[in-house]
């Protein structure tokens, strides 16, 4: 779910922030509002309990009607200094007793309390008191607590927003400072890394990423230029050949064998070229993230049987023989799997020693995976070379070259397959023994890119 950009981060979190202490504010104020008027209702209660009380009192003491007159002094002087409160006492058929009304103006804001007094005055059992108690004092009050604690609660809310913008942009000068050592670096100079010595704890993993990242990129771009050194060299060698050879024939009158031989030789270079370019397309190709189609092989020694075939007569030249050991199936590639074997035999032929035996081993374990290498006798790789064999146009040493037949781009391609299949390459070179291969998951499911038609032209032909 994609959501709008915050904009300015120290506005955006300060407001936020706000907004939350605006919302805590005005749940305490509300409390406070709240508890402060049951206060109130509860000590206009009391009050109103106690006026009862006396009046009580005051009335049963009057036991006759000529003493009714001495009932209205005692109230009278009771209710000296309390204007906010009104007392009506009547009997039961409505004949007014006593009455505060004409001394005390009606409020807008009452509590009334209306209760029974036993009394024997005017031949009634009792009298109907109506007393009430004048809380526009209180309500006034309450207004203004009100309007003091929405004051409150937006300045407060103000206060909050203005410090959150100062200390948001205080905890985010250090990524400012990252940002300008980041704007500071160049594709020459993306071997220096970014300074997080003075970050907050939280930034650190991503100061570290980050520089992590630089690394892989001046390694990228170490080796781009490395490539592009390295085409420059494979390309200019035969184009010098082809030109040279063009030039010396037609310099002068030659015969059409001449001329023959020439052609001849320009297509082998032409042809050299032209493989050189396919597999630069392949590796491009392949590193853009396609995927190797898969079908259903019953047999990977058959396949290896073939590669083996395929290169019968450069083993013999070489004094070599090849065997393969072990098998199994699963879903591959053909077409691929037969090119990533042919570099590999390809690749330990140049390098074995005459006599010896090249093993193409196929193995697979319990994790659904298969093992396919190709190990040979010959010089010991160093070990520093060993995890660059796979790099593109890297040779260990200008004695392993063989730069008339190979361009250094064959176990670029072997590893550019295996990761196609989702596998792996692996290297290992010691006392004497050579074994170079790759681990690939042996898969149940086809991919939907047309692997196959996108490199049919690529991939060399196992038939003789």
């Amino acid at each position: 779910m994609k959501t709008s950009a915050p904009g300015s981060i120290d506005h955006w979190l300060s407001r936020w922030l706000a907004v939350q202490a605006l919302l805590g504010l005005g749940l305490v104020c509300v409390a406070v509002y709240f508890v402060t008027n049951l206060s109130f209702v509860a000590r206009q209660s009391e009050e109103l309990q106690h006026k009862e009380e006396v009046i009580r009192h005051l009335v049963a003491e009057i036991g006759a009607e000529d003493e009714l007159t001495s009932l209205r002094h005692k109230l009278d002087d009771f209710f000296v200094g309390h204007a906010d409160l009104q007392l009506r006492l009547s009997t039961p058929a409505g004949a007014l007793v006593y009455s505060t009304a004409s001394t005390t103006q009606a409020a807008i804001s009452q509590r009334q309390l209306t209760f029974d007094i036993p009394s024997m005055l005017f031949g009634t059992s009792a009298l109907r008191a109506q007393m009430t108690l004048n809380t526009e004092a209180d309500a006034e009050l309450m207004r203004r607590l009100a309007w003091t604690l929405l004051a409150c609660a937006l300045a407060g809310s103000a206060l909050i927003y203005l410090s959150g913008v100062w200390l948001v942009r205080r905890g985010l000068a250090p990524i400012h400072d990252l940002a300008r050592q980041a704007a500071a670096l160049a594709p020459d100079s993306l071997d220096q890394s970014l300074d997080g010595s003075g970050q907050a704890e939280e930034l650190q993993p991503l100061v570290t990423q980050f520089n992590a990242l630089l690394a892989r990129l001046d390694y990228a771009y170490k080796q781009l230029d490395g490539f592009n050194a390295d085409v420059a060299h494979e390309l200019r060698n035969p184009l010098t050949i082809l030109i040279g050879e063009t030039e010396l024939a037609l310099s002068g009158n030659r015969e059409a064998n001449e001329l023959r031989e020439v052609l001849g030789l320009n297509l082998e270079e032409l042809r050299r070229l032209a493989g050189l370019v396919n597999d630069m397309l392949f590796l491009s190709r392949a590193a853009c993230g396609a995927l190797a189609r898969r079908d259903r092989i019953d047999s990977l020694a058959m396949i290896a049987a073939e590669v083996i075939d395929y290169h019968d007569a450069s083993l013999q030249e070489a004094g070599l023989r090849a065997e393969v050991q072990g098998d199994s199936s699963g879903f591959f590639d053909t077409a691929l799997l037969r090119r990533a074997l042919s570099n590999l035999l390809s690749n330990a032929t140049h390098f074995a020693d005459p006599g010896s035996i090249v093993e193409l081993a196929i193995d697979s374990d319990a994790t659904n995976a298969v093992k396919l290498s190709v190990s040979n006798s010959g010089p010991t790789i160093p070990e520093e070379h060993q995890s660059r064999l796979f790099d593109r146009f890297y040779r260990a040493s200008p004695a392993r070259e063989h730069s008339e037949t190979n361009h250094g781009l064959g176990l670029s391609i072997v590893a550019a397959i295996a990761r196609m299949h989702g596998g792996k390459t692996f290297a290992e070179s010691a006392i004497g023994r050579t074994t170079v291969g790759f681990v690939l998951p042996m898969g149940s499911t086809q991919p939907t890119t047309p692997i196959r038609e996108q490199f049919a032209t690529d991939a060399p032909a196992l038939e003789r």
